[in-house]
This record gives structure tokens, C-alpha cells and sequence, in this order.
């Protein structure tokens, strides 16, 4: 239950632009960053207090940025779990290593979340062209192939829509074991963040209503277009899981609304969510200053909106002409990384309106 002091140092695993905004927001707490990443030239420790550039496996460096720090968190989900575990040996990490093992596999998740009654889309773990037979039998196509492991914004997945491209779409696994999920009918996704401090306490933002291009997320819309029933019912689900997992720290729950108002969970993220960006303009407590406080053990704040809002990520070279987009209200966050690619996020725009 320690509670980092403002003047304090949190260290933060990771260094892309998650990390960047949490290490911005700890400073208007008064609190320091200290970035263990093993990029040399990050996003985050280039606004940060302290930087540590090591391997994550690196037991030495570790241990060193582990009792240079009051707490730990993560900014992405895919810090070796092992690594979690020797920090937390010296310094309380937050989240536990436990939610990183669970989200870092697609198995895992599901099984995690039907477990706790969540319903997700049908799903089968396949590694073998035998089980990719017994698992398109059982589920039905179209599908999708995912691997277990890794992959984001449409990568590493192929869709099945007939049963002759089972066998490509598992070849392009490359062996890696996967998971197949059968397609879903829904009328929207949407996404729930939520935060859990140490003393237990929860607090939900306003679900966001996300789409996609090309698999990667375009916009975020909030409030979402749901009745209230249906934005209840997702609270209680993203509620339900924190709590399952005793978990500390800012969740983002992405979910499919069904025509009938059925809930499925896609997935989790144990960390700040890109659909919670709207945050930093919409509220005056951001998902990022939530995250701070709840790893720090402070109290929670207010999620309270006060704004309609907008979020669109800028892709690629778009991040070089965002004056061009034309609307001199919208908030502008650029991560400074490199070399822009197409389909990699760059930055994104909040735009706000009068809240209904």
C-alpha cells in the first residue's frame, strides 16, 4: 500500500508515446519519470527526469532502475511478465505481473474472461492443420486466425472466409501458435476505461465509440451512441474484471455492442488505452493523470466529461501536414518518433463540443 510522494519518481516500462503522456501527466503531479526502454532514442525518455536504456532481461539494470524508483508500471502490454516479477522483488509494480500474462495471450484472455461469465466471440486454439479443421467445424466461418502472442492493428491475423483459405491462413502463422474466433454481428465497438486504485476504489470514463480502417483505430467518438442501459452494463463488466484481477492501475475494455444490446468482450489492454486519448481535452482528469494516481496510490479522480469529443489518430505522413486538416480548435498531440510509415500512429486530434 506505499504511496509515492509528490517529488517522488515513478518508473515506467516502456517507451513509446503511452509512456511519453503518462510521464507528462506525472510531472504536473510533481512526480518524476524514469524510463526503462531498450530503444536508445524513445518517445517518452526524451521528457522524462531519468532514462535507463537495458534489456528487459537485463537483471542488473533492473535491479538498479528498481531502487532508483518509488513504483512501477508499464506502458504497453507486452513486458515480459518475468521482467514485472523481479522489479516487484524490490519495488511495488503496478499492475501485477499476472494481468500482463493474461492479456500477452489470447487463450489466456478468453479463457480468463469466460471464466468470470464475460462472453467473448467463439473461440478455438489452433496450432496444427488438425486443429484448424476441428476448430473451423465448431465455430463455422468466416473467422479470423490470430496468433496468441503479439500482433496489433491488423497484424498477425488473416481472415477465413471459405474453407479452402484455412490452410493459407495458417501458413501465414508461420507455426506460431493461434487462436481462431468466429466472426461477430455487432452494430458498434465500443471502449470502456477504467481505473482501480490500491484501497479498491473504481471509476469508469464514458464508453467511447470506436472504427476502424484497414484494422487499425481511425476515430473515437464520445459520448457513444448506446442507451443507458447498455453503457450501465458495460461499466459492470469493465468493473467486473479489475476487480476479478485485483488489478491497479487505468484499463482499456474494447467491446462489441449486439443489435439485442449483448456485450462481447474483444479484449483488454492492462494499461492507457488509444481510445481514451479524448481524455486529455474531454476531462479534467485524463486517463494518463488516472494511471498516475492509481500506480501511486493517491486517490482517484473525478472521470466526470465535460465536452463532447472526437479523437482521430494521424497515420503515417499525415502527422507531417496536420495544419492542413483545417480546424484550428482541434487539440494536436504529436509523439515525436521517427520516420512516419503508413498505417503507424503518429499523433492525434481532439476536437470538442458542447456536451449533450
Amino acid at each position: 500500500m506505499s504511496v509515492v510522494p509528490t517529488g517522488g519518481t515513478l518508473g515506467i516500462l516502456g517507451g513509446g508515446q503511452l509512456g511519453r503522456m503518462l510521464a507528462m501527466s506525472a510531472a504536473r503531479l510533481g512526480i518524476d519519470a524514469h524510463i526503462y526502454a531498450p530503444e536508445e532514442n524513445s518517445p517518452a525518455a526524451r521528457v522524462s527526469a531519468a532514462f535507463t536504456c537495458a534489456a528487459y532481461d537485463d537483471a542488473a539494470a533492473l535491479k538498479a532502475f528498481a531502487q532508483s524508483v518509488d513504483a512501477i508500471t508499464t506502458e504497453f502490454e507486452n513486458v515480459p511478465a518475468r521482467t514485472c516479477e523481479i522489479l516487484a522483488a524490490f519495488t511495488p509494480v503496478r499492475p501485477h505481473a499476472r494481468a500482463l500474462e493474461i492479456a500477452q495471450d489470447r487463450v489466456a484472455e478468453k479463457t480468463f474472461l469466460n471464466e468470470q461469465g464475460i462472453g467473448t466471440a467463439p473461440w478455438r486454439a489452433v496450432t496444427t492443420a488438425p486443429e484448424m479443421t476441428d476448430a473451423t467445424a465448431a465455430i463455422g466461418l468466416p473467422a479470423i486466425l490470430k496468433t496468441r502472442r503479439l500482433g496489433y492493428d491488423g497484424k498477425g491475423q488473416a481472415r477465413i472466409m471459405a474453407a479452402a483459405e484455412s490452410d493459407q491462413a495458417l501458413a501465414d502463422m508461420k507455426a506460431a501458435p493461434s487462436i481462431l474466433e468466429g466472426f461477430v454481428a455487432f452494430d458498434r465497438e465500443i471502449s470502456v476505461i477504467v481505473a482501480r486504485g490500491i484501497d479498491g476504489a473504481i471509476a469508469c470514463y464514458d464508453p467511447g465509440e470506436n472504427d476502424h480502417e484497414d484494422g487499425i483505430l481511425r476515430r473515437t467518438t464520445v459520448p457513444a451512441s448506446i442507451p443507458a442501459a447498455t453503457r450501465d452494463a458495460a461499466y459492470a463488466i469493465a468493473e467486473k474484471i479489475v476487480r476479478s484481477l485485483d488489478y491497479v492501475g487505468v484499463m482499456g475494455v474494447e467491446m462489441f455492442v449486439q443489435s439485442d444490446g449483448t456485450i462481447l468482450v474483444n479484449e483488454i489492454a492492462p494499461r492507457v488505452h488509444n481510445t481514451g486519448h479524448w481524455t486529455l481535452e474531454g476531462c479534467a482528469i485524463s486517463q494518463f493523470e488516472q494511471h498516475v494516481r492509481a500506480v501511486c496510490g493517491w486517490p482517484l479522480g473525478s472521470t466526470e466529461r465535460h465536452s463532447n469529443a472526437v479523437m482521430t489518430n494521424l497515420l503515417g505522413a499525415e502527422a507531417d501536414d496536420w495544419l492542413a486538416l483545417g480546424n484550428a480548435a482541434q487539440a494536436v498531440h504529436l509523439y515525436g518518433k521517427g520516420a512516419s510509415r503508413p498505417g503507424r500512429k503518429m499523433g492525434h486530434v481532439t476536437t470538442l463540443s458542447p456536451k449533450t
